[in-house]
């Protein structure tokens, strides 16, 4: 497929969150941009105007839009600080110097610290976050400082130096802040408890400080000290949206390739994140035709080393969601759980988005294309000799046999073709008989079509198991078509397709195109043939009593209805009010028919 034209990808952007990246000509990035919903934001750039001359000169110099699908707002936030500082793009104001978001910092060393920080430093210490607010951080530990006495001095408390009694405790020991570990009046094991607590809750554990935190709350208010209780809700809010995980920026994970495959009848989408320092870097789907049915695991041997070198990747690990034969000297991980396993599934993730949006695309700029691959796909995974070009579905409506009717739609290169639809009366059958019904309007479809010298469909549905398919079958039989035309069955609860003299069904892939057609025709049979069902039977419900009446028509019945609103009061109205409606004639027969029967 040939790059899309700005326009169509404008119109097969994703309503996710992520990051987005705009292009000149030459391929050169202009600008990054985050957004809680990527085709709306993206799109606004090009249908309203920028009171900026700066943006009004980027857009008309944008020949490209990239995009990352993130799982989150706060991810798209991070992602965003990473690419800018990667690529430094022209038209990005903010986010371009060496500051980052904070991280909550757990030291490497004795008794440890707890403190902020825009800095890692690759020395042992723990580093949670990154935190979209120092807002977030201080909250944090605030909560943290409020729970465990902590000490905030940078001694180097070395057991040989306490013992010496090199240190003296401060003021924070005497305002009940610490506990004095400088002079040894706090254990190590007891301090190693709390730094322990102090994990879970930047971890995001948390439930038994909240419920301190709401306890306090509602103590405040009951001595109505409402500010106090209000700055306790705004810690509350801000505990319960906080996110301790980000699947973008992980400092656990270290210079990584990333690399994840999803493919379809004719392409393989692969799909690479770069990992540097944590923070991913890059993301880059290609898309590559199948030449001999290659599986997915051929088809990520081929395109690994052509992305890593394309892209100068020396990374010595690379993650992939299964095992393949890889000669050069790289680690290959297949991660089963945790943060690996997410990093893999935000690759899958983009991979297939990358695959939904070249479907769109290939629909809006050669729909032929589109028609011809779902048609040869129905043929392949139906089994059949021709691809269905024309379909015919039969769905039957009735409740408890009354009002018996039956709809066939008409699908044509895999689209509805309403002009060709038919409602059909039951004629021939009494009470509540789907088979029967089957039989009696598969066989008045298609012996008329008979007649008229009118084109057969490659294929008929019906709507229904076994017994269905086999009274289908039977009609075909009559009119001397069977194995003329394929047919098939669909059963509701499990999506089976039943085919004739088969007692096994066909399971389809639930995400295939060829059961999503079948099931629109199924769904598309139903609501026509309901709705018919539903106007026969308000119909009949309405009209029957007084059409009933020798000498009054249909005309008449609606002028009468129009004008009394129900059957019930007709019955109850006076020779002269209904002569005010339909004349003294009409009025006369309908009163004297009412009268008899009193």
């Amino acid at each position: 497929m040939e790059k899309p034209a700005l326009e169509v990808q404008l119109q097969t952007l994703p309503n996710s969150p992520g990051v987005y990246q705009y292009y000149d000509k030459n391929g050169k990035i202009l600008y990054v941009g985050k957004a809680k919903n990527l085709k709306k934001r993206v799109t606004s750039y090009f249908t309203k105007r920028h009171d900026s001359h700066r943006i009004g000169v980027m857009v008309k110099k944008i020949h490209e839009i990239k995009h990352i699908v993130v799982a989150s707002e706060t991810d798209a936030l991070l992602l965003e600080n990473n690419l800018i500082k990667k690529h430094q793009p022209r038209f990005n104001v903010m986010l371009k110097d060496d500051k980052t978001y904070p991280w909550i910092c757990i030291k490497n060393e004795r008794f440890p610290r707890v403190f902020p920080t825009r800095k890692l430093i690759k020395d042992g210490s723990e580093y949670y976050g990154p935190f979209t607010s120092f807002k977030t951080v201080n909250t944090l530990l605030d909560l943290i400082k409020g729970l465990y006495k902590l000490r905030t001095c940078n001694y180097d408390l070395a057991e040989d130096k306490i013992r010496q009694g090199k240190y003296k405790v401060c003021l924070e020991y005497h305002l009940g802040n610490c506990e004095g570990p400088c002079e040894a009046k706090q254990a190590e094991e007891d301090y190693n408890r709390n730094i322990e607590a102090i994990r879970q809750i930047v971890k995001g554990n948390f439930k038994d400080s909240l419920q301190q935190f709401r306890n306090q709350m509602k103590r405040h208010a009951e001595n109505m000290e409402f500010e106090d209780a209000q700055r306790i809700k705004d810690k509350i809010t801000v505990l319960e949206n906080y996110q301790s995980k980000s699947t973008v920026v992980n400092p656990k994970i270290n210079n990584v390739d990333v690399f994840s495959i999803t493919s379809d009848e004719g392409y393989g989408y692969v799909n690479f994140l770069q990992i540097s320092h944590g923070a991913i870097i890059r993301s880059h789907t290609i898309e590559m035709k199948k030449k001999l049915d290659e599986t997915d695991q051929e088809l990520l041997e081929l395109a690994i080393p052509e992305i890593r070198q394309r892209f100068s990747s020396n990374s010595k690990e690379i993650y992939l969601p299964f095992k393949i034969e890889f000669a050069e000297d790289v680690k290959v991980t297949v991660p089963k759980l945790g943060d690996k396993k997410k990093i893999v599934e935000l690759s899958l993730r983009n991979a297939k988005y990358y695959r939904q949006e070249r479907f769109k695309q290939m629909k809006i700029v050669d729909p032929d294309r589109h028609v011809n691959r779902v048609m040869a796909q129905m043929k392949e995974d139906l089994r059949l000799s021709v691809e269905p070009r024309h379909i015919e579905c039969f769905d039957n409506s009735n409740i408890q046999g009354t009002n018996p009717v039956a709809a066939c739609v008409v699908f044509k290169n895999g689209k509805p073709s309403k002009k060709d639809y038919r409602k059909f009366n039951i004629k021939t059958v009494e009470g509540p008989n789907d088979f029967a019904s089957m039989e009696e309007v598969v066989f008045r479809r298609y012996r008329r079509l008979l007649n008229e010298g009118e084109e057969l469909p490659q294929l008929i549905i019906v709507d229904g198991g076994k017994g269905q398919l086999s009274s289908g079958v039977k009609a075909l039989e009559t009119l001397g078509l069977r194995g003329k035309i394929a047919i098939i069955g669909i059963a509701k609860r499990l999506e089976e397709i039943f085919y004739p003299g088969d007692s096994i069904p066909l399971y389809l892939d639930k995400k295939s195109e060829s059961l999503k057609i079948i099931q629109q025709l199924r769904n598309e049979a139903h609501r026509f043939g309901i709705t018919f069902h539903r106007n026969k039977r308000s119909k009949t419900a309405l009209n029957t009593e007084l059409e009933s009446i020798a000498g009054i028509g249909e005309k008449t019945v609606v002028e009468l209805l129009k004008h009394f609103r129900s059957v019930k009061r007709v019955k109850e109205a006076s020779k002269e009010s209904l002569s005010e409606v339909v004349g003294a004639s009409k009025a006369g027969i309908i009163y004297n028919h009412y009268k008899s029967e009193t």
